[in-house]
C-alpha cells in the first residue's frame, strides 16, 4: 500500500510539474508610459493646413501608480522625425497626452511638434517612445487600412 501511494504521488508530481512546465508564457510588463492611440490619418484633405496637422497625434498614457517626469523623452517614427520633451514634464498616474503634429500651445494634456508636415506615414509606420536614456519603452506599429489604431 505504501508503495503504491508512492507511486500516485510521484505521478501526480510528474503531472502536475508537467502542466506548470507549460503554463501560458509570462506576460511582458506593460510599459510605464505606453503609446495608447496613434491618430496617423487626419481627417479631411492632407492640406498641410495647421488644424489637419494637429488631428494626427499620438496618445501616450502613464500606466504607473505615481507621477512620471517626461524630462528628455523621445518620440519618432521611422524616418527618425524626433520629438523630444525639452524640459520638465510631469505626467501623473493614469494621464494621458497628446501629442499633435502641428503648431499649437503646449498645455499638461496636449503638447505640439511645431511641423509643418505630416509626420505619421498612412500607408504604415511605426511610433517608438524612448526614456532620456534612450531605452526604449513603448511602440506602436500600423499598416495602410483605417485612420487611427489603439495601441
Amino acid at each position: 500500500m505504501k508503495q503504491k501511494l508512492i507511486g500516485y504521488a510521484a505521478a501526480l508530481a510528474t503531472i502536475v510539474g508537467g502542466t506548470l512546465a507549460v503554463a501560458t508564457p509570462a506576460q511582458a510588463a506593460t510599459p510605464a508610459v505606453q503609446i495608447t492611440k496613434v491618430y496617423y490619418n487626419s481627417p479631411g484633405t492632407d492640406n498641410r493646413s495647421n488644424s489637419s496637422l494637429n488631428a494626427e497625434y499620438v496618445k501616450l498614457t502613464n500606466r504607473r501608480s505615481t507621477t512620471i517626469n517626461l524630462k528628455y523623452w523621445t518620440l519618432r517614427d521611422k524616418s527618425n522625425h524626433v520629438y523630444k520633451f525639452a524640459g520638465d514634464f510631469r505626467l501623473a498616474s493614469g494621464a494621458s497626452v497628446y501629442i499633435h503634429t502641428g503648431k499649437g500651445t503646449n498645455t499638461s494634456t496636449h503638447r505640439y511638434w511645431g511641423s509643418g508636415a505630416y509626420i505619421w506615414n498612412n500607408t504604415g509606420d511605426t511610433a517608438y517612445l524612448r526614456n532620456s536614456a534612450g531605452t526604449a519603452i513603448d511602440s506602436c506599429s500600423w499598416g495602410s487600412s483605417g485612420s487611427y489604431t489603439y495601441c
